[in-house]
Parts: structure tokens; C-alpha cells; sequence
């Protein structure tokens, strides 16, 4: 009787549900973002890398100066 009181009771005891929730929705997002990172980090990497060229190719060596 003692197992089924207690059993009843944490049954319908909600303090804490809040906890539990932003604690299962926290654990979603991290693993939601550990999952997606491989995926995003080369193309992360490829765009970095192209705007680098873009901007080294912009500067131009300007001719040698003439000496009299």
C-alpha cells in the first residue's frame, strides 16, 4: 500500500513540471545543435574562406614609383 500511496502522489504532484520542461527542451536544442554542426561547419569554413579571397583581390599593388 505504502509503493501504490507513493506512486499516486508523485503521480499527481506538478511542482516542478516547469523545471522538467525547459530541462527536456534545453537537452533538444543541444542536441539538435551537436547534430547540425558538422553539417553547417564546412560550409561555414567555405564562406569564410571566399570572402577572404573577395577581399585580399581587391587591394591592388600600385606600380613602382619612378625615380629621377
Amino acid at each position: 500500500m505504502l509503493i501504490a500511496a507513493t506512486l499516486k502522489q508523485l503521480v499527481q504532484d506538478d511542482r516542478g513540471q516547469d523545471l522538467v520542461e525547459y530541462a527536456l527542451l534545453t537537452a533538444a536544442f543541444g542536441v539538435i545543435g551537436v547534430g547540425t554542426w558538422p553539417l553547417i561547419a564546412d560550409s561555414i569554413g567555405l564562406v569564410y574562406q571566399q570572402l577572404d579571397t573577395d577581399t585580399q583581390d581587391i587591394w591592388e599593388v600600385p606600380p613602382p614609383a619612378v625615380v629621377p
